[in-house]
């Protein structure tokens, strides 16, 4: 089961790891600035902004989903 909390949890921990702040990749994505402080279990995150955010930072959407450990996106 997919939760909230493993979902913006890895969002911030990569975009920490990368030394990208939350703010500004949310700017340059177009996306609401409480886009990742506002993910619920009832609400989610709709599929395309998941997809922006996970380009951005350069890993996969399942990595951020929590349903793998490796952050390498399968080309």
């Amino acid at each position: 089961m997919y939760t909230a909390d493993v979902l913006s949890s890895k969002i911030k921990s990569r975009a920490k790891e990368q030394g990208i702040k939350l703010k500004d990749m949310l700017v340059e994505l177009d996306l609401n600035i409480n886009t990742v402080s506002q993910i619920s279990d009832k609400k989610g995150l709709s599929c395309f902004p998941l997809a922006k955010i996970a380009d951005y930072l350069d890993c996969s959407v399942d990595y951020l989903l929590g349903r793998t450990d490796n952050p390498e996106v399968n080309r």
